[in-house]
C-alpha cells in the first residue's frame, strides 16, 4: 500500500490544478464540498483562484493555506477513486491537517476550520521572521545556531535537508554563511517565522479558535510530525494543532517510522512535489528499496501528469 505524504506551504503556484478544475468530476465534487467547509472563514471562490489569471492571492498566507489544503484534499478524492486507498497519512506542517481529514481523525468542517483559523493566525506574524532552507543535517545545522541569535530548526525534512526560522536578519546571515561555506542555503519568500518562539504571540488565539475541534478514531493511521511516531488520535484537539505550528516539524523521524514498518512507497498529494526528494535520501538513507510519486507538477497541472503517476503506480503495484 502506499503512504499519502501531504506538504505544507510550498507547492503552491499560480494556476494549480486548472487543468483538472471542469475536466475531473472526482476533483471537482471534493473541491466544491471544501469550499463550503471553508466558507464560514474564508470569503474566496476556490474555482476563480485556481483558474483565474489574479494572482494577488498567492501573497495571502491566510489563502495560500486554505487553497493548498482544498486542492490537496480534492487530489487525495481522486487517488481514492482510482483505487489507492492510503494504509498510512503523514503531514509536513499544515499538511497534518489534511493528512488527519484524510485518515478520518478530522472531519472535512473541523479540519477547514483549523487551516483557515491557523493560517488567519499567522497574518499577526507578518513582518516579524522569515524561513530558509540548508542543505545540511540537522546536527550541522543546530551546531551553526549559537552564532545566529533567535534562529531555530522549524523542521527536519531529510538526511541533509533543513528548514530554519527566526528573526529576518539573523536568518539572512545564517543563509549567507552556508553559502560562503559551499553549502546549499536559500531563504524562503516568507514574512513570518513559523515553528518558533515567535509563534507565542497567537497561542491563546489558536487555542480558542480550535477549542471545539473534536477528533475521531479515524481509520487510517498517522504518523505525526509533531512527535515523530504514530499518533494517537484523540491527541488531535486545539493543544496539538498550536504544538503542531509552534514546534519543529519532524518530517524525517516520522517517515523512518512509515519505513520501518513496511511502508515504502510515498505518493505525494500535492500540485507540486516538494518533500519527494527528501523522502527518496530518507529510503536511501535506511536502505530501503521504495518509490515516490508526485500527483501534478508546477506548470504542467492538467490530467496528464495525475494520469501519468496513476500508471506509475499501477505499474509499480498499487492496486
Amino acid at each position: 500500500g502506499a503512504v499519502f505524504v501531504f506538504p505544507g506551504q510550498g507547492a503552491q503556484s499560480a494556476r494549480m490544478a486548472a487543468g483538472l478544475v471542469g475536466r475531473t468530476p472526482v476533483f471537482d465534487a471534493r473541491l466544491a464540498e471544501c469550499q463550503r467547509a471553508l466558507a464560514p472563514y474564508l470569503d474566496v471562490d476556490l474555482v476563480s483562484v485556481l483558474t483565474g489569471d489574479d494572482e494577488s492571492w498567492l501573497a495571502r498566507v491566510e489563502v495560500v493555506q486554505p487553497v493548498l489544503w482544498a486542492v490537496g484534499m480534492a487530489l487525495a478524492a481522486v487517488w481514492q477513486h482510482a483505487g489507492v486507498a492510503p494504509v498510512a497519512v503523514v503531514g509536513h506542517s499544515q499538511g497534518e491537517i489534511g493528512a488527519a481529514c484524510v485518515a478520518g481523525i478530522l472531519s472535512l468542517e473541523d479540519a477547514a476550520k483549523a487551516v483557515a483559523l491557523r493560517s488567519r493566525a499567522l497574518t499577526v506574524l507578518r513582518g516579524t521572521g522569515t524561513m530558509a532552507s540548508v542543505d545540511l543535517s540537522a546536527d550541522a545545522v543546530a551546531a551553526r545556531l549559537s552564532a545566529f541569535p533567535g534562529v531555530g530548526v522549524a523542521a527536519v525534512n531529510g538526511p541533509s535537508t533543513v528548514v530554519v526560522s527566526g528573526p529576518p536578519q539573523p536568518v539572512a546571515d545564517l543563509v549567507e554563511a552556508c553559502q560562503a561555506e559551499g553549502v546549499r542555503a536559500r531563504l524562503i519568500p516568507v514574512d513570518y517565522a513559523s515553528h518558533s518562539a515567535a509563534v507565542q504571540e497567537v497561542a491563546e488565539q489558536l487555542r480558542a479558535d480550535l477549542a471545539d475541534v473534536s477528533p475521531q478514531q479515524g481509520h487510517t493511521r498517522l504518523v505525526s510530525t509533531l512527535t515523530g511516531d504514530w499518533v494517537d488520535p484523540a491527541s488531535m484537539t486545539a493543544d496539538y494543532w498550536y504544538d503542531n505550528l509552534r514546534q519543529t516539524v519532524r518530517f524525517d523521524p516520522a517517515v523512518r517510522v512509515a519505513v520501518a514498518a513496511g511502508h515504502t512507497t510515498f505518493v505525494e498529494i500535492s500540485p507540486h512535489p516538494v518533500l519527494a526528494m527528501p523522502v527518496t535520501a530518507i529510503l536511501d538513507d535506511t536502505g530501503a528499496t521504495g518509490h515516490t510519486l508526485g500527483s501534478l507538477r508546477r506548470g504542467d497541472d492538467d490530467a496528464t501528469r495525475l494520469l501519468t503517476n496513476l500508471a506509475t503506480a499501477h505499474a509499480i503495484g498499487l492496486p
